[in-house]
């Protein structure tokens, strides 16, 4: 299993802000390194989370719930969710207004883990 860094992430902020514009700048240094390494986490030797699309939901659970960033929370979100799960030899294979749509709920209704590793998952395909 490949995961993504912070460097990383913060390297997909920093491009989410010249696509799309937004506030520049973190909020939390804290909640981002927490978002990042929650799919690595552990309890009595296990993992947390086992599979990679309850790794990938939880990623993106924090990334959009934590707030780190000032601004692009959910894009940055979102596309570090995209490269953990390109990493792991998955490619997303939603529509842009699929992925509008979930990010939205995500960070208003607060989907649960389970919805969000079915969602990823049902719109993931196994690159080749």
């Amino acid at each position: 299993m490949r995961y993504i860094d912070i460097e990383e992430v913060y390297i997909i902020h920093e491009r989410m802000l010249q696509i799309g514009g937004g506030r520049e700048g973190m909020r939390d240094f804290t909640l981002l390194h927490s978002a990042v390494e929650r799919p690595k986490a552990t309890f009595g030797g296990n993992y947390l989370y086992g599979s990679i699309w309850t790794k990938a939901a939880a990623l993106l659970h924090s990334l959009v719930n934590n707030h780190a960033f000032n601004d692009t929370n959910k894009r940055t979100g979102f596309f570090s969710t995209i490269r953990f799960l390109d990493l792991n030899g998955y490619q997303c294979i939603a529509t842009n207004r699929e992925v509008v749509v979930f990010t939205l709920t995500i960070d208003n209704e607060h989907e649960s883990l389970e919805e969000i590793a079915s969602w990823l998952k049902r719109h993931s395909k196994k690159i080749l």
